[in-house]
C-alpha cells in the first residue's frame, strides 16, 4: 500500500508540471508576436509618413526660374567686377609707366641701382574682358586670382615708389643743402678764384673765394641753409661767418661790420647773417665768400648763378665811383 501510495504522488506531480510549462511557452510566443506585430506597424507608420512630397510642374517650373535668374544675376556681376578688376590692371600699368617715366627724368635709374630691379619689373597683360564662350573664367575663382595677381602688382609697385620717393627726398635734400643763393645783391666781382695777384703783399696767390664788391652794411645772406659753425673775428677773415650744410659742404662769409647770427643758430637759405665790411685783410668795403668741401676750397661759380659780371675786376669797370678803389682780398 504504501508503495503504490508513493508511486500515485510521483506521477502527479508530473501531471502538475506540464500545464505550467505548456503556459510558459505560449507567453513567449504571445511576446515574440507582440514585437514582431510592432515593429511591423512602426515600418509601416515611417513608411507612411515620410513620403517626399511630390512637386507640382508648376513649382518645379517656378523652381527651375528662380534659379536660372539667380544664376544669370551671379554671371552678370561676375562679369562686371571682371572688368573693373581689368580697368584697375590697366590704371595700375599706367602708374607703373609714368613712375618709370619720373625716374628717367631723374636719372635715378643710372645712379641708385638700388632700385634699378623694382623699376625693371615686366609689364603685366591687361585682362581681356570675359566672353560668353570662355566659361572657364566666368567663375569668381577666376576672378579671385585676378584679384590675387593685381594686389602682387600694387605691392611690387608701391615698393618701387617708396623706394622711388626715398632716393628722390635724399637727392632734394642734397640739392637744397647746395649753397646757390647768391649772398649779396651786388653779384659784381671784384675779384674771382682761383690764382691772382695778392693786392696786399704783391705776390701770387691762390684765392679761395670770390670777392663780390659791395656798400658798407649791405645785408649778406646765407648762401644755404645749415648750422652756424662760427660767427666771430678770424685773423685775416676779419668777422667771419661759417655755416655748415652738412656733408662736409661749408661756406664762408668773411669782411664782416657786424654779425647778426651767433655759433650753433640754424639758418635758412637767404637768411641775413652779417653785413658788408672791410675787416681783417681788406683794402676796401666787399664780402669775401668761400664754398669748401671737407675742408678743401672749391670754386663758388660752380654753385652760384653766373654773376651779371662774370670774371670782370671791378678796376677795369667804367663806373667811376668803383674805378679809384683798389682790388681787394
Amino acid at each position: 500500500m504504501k508503495l503504490r501510495f508513493m508511486q500515485r504522488s510521483s506521477s502527479d506531480s508530473t501531471a502538475y508540471a506540464r500545464p505550467s510549462t505548456l503556459r510558459r511557452g505560449c507567453t513567449v510566443l504571445v511576446a515574440c508576436a507582440s514585437l514582431t506585430f510592432a515593429a511591423m506597424a512602426g515600418a509601416w507608420a515611417h513608411a507612411y509618413f515620410n513620403v517626399p512630397p511630390v512637386l507640382s510642374i508648376d513649382q518645379q517650373r517656378l523652381i527651375s526660374q528662380q534659379a536660372a535668374r539667380d544664376s544669370a544675376y551671379i554671371r552678370e556681376n561676375v562679369s562686371v567686377l571682371t572688368n573693373r578688376v581689368g580697368d584697375l590692371q590697366a590704371r595700375v600699368i599706367a602708374m607703373d609707366s609714368l613712375s618709370k617715366r619720373v625716374a628717367l627724368a631723374a636719372g635715378v635709374v643710372y645712379t641708385d641701382p638700388e632700385i634699378q630691379a623694382s623699376l625693371e619689373q615686366p609689364q603685366s597683360v591687361v585682362m581681356d574682358y570675359l566672353t560668353p564662350e570662355d566659361n572657364t573664367d566666368w567663375t569668381a575663382e577666376g576672378v579671385g586670382r585676378q584679384l590675387d595677381n593685381l594686389q602682387q602688382q600694387l605691392q611690387a609697385q608701391q615698393e618701387g615708389l617708396t623706394m622711388l620717393d626715398l632716393v628722390m627726398t635724399r637727392r632734394a635734400g642734397l640739392e637744397a643743402s647746395l649753397p646757390t643763393y647768391t649772398p649779396v645783391n651786388y653779384p659784381w666781382l671784384s675779384s674771382s678764384y682761383g690764382w691772382r695777384r695778392n693786392p696786399v703783399t704783391g705776390r701770387h696767390a691762390m684765392h679761395e673765394g670770390l670777392d663780390f664788391a659791395a656798400p658798407r652794411g649791405t645785408p649778406i645772406y646765407a648762401a644755404s641753409g645749415g648750422v652756424v659753425a662760427q660767427a666771430r673775428a678770424v685773423s685775416g677773415y676779419g668777422k667771419m661767418v661759417e655755416i655748415d650744410h652738412g656733408n662736409g659742404l661749408m661756406t664762408r662769409y668773411a669782411h664782416a661790420s657786424s654779425l647778426h647770427v651767433k655759433t650753433g643758430d640754424v639758418v635758412e637759405k637767404g637768411q641775413m647773417v652779417a653785413k658788408v665790411g672791410s675787416t681783417g685783410r681788406s683794402t676796401g668795403s666787399h664780402l669775401h665768400f668761400e664754398v669748401r668741401m671737407a675742408g678743401h676750397p672749391l670754386d663758388p661759380t660752380l654753385f652760384l648763378a653766373k654773376p651779371e659780371a662774370s670774371g670782370q675786376l671791378v678796376a677795369g669797370a667804367t663806373l667811376p665811383e668803383l674805378t679809384t678803389e683798389p682790388q681787394v682780398r
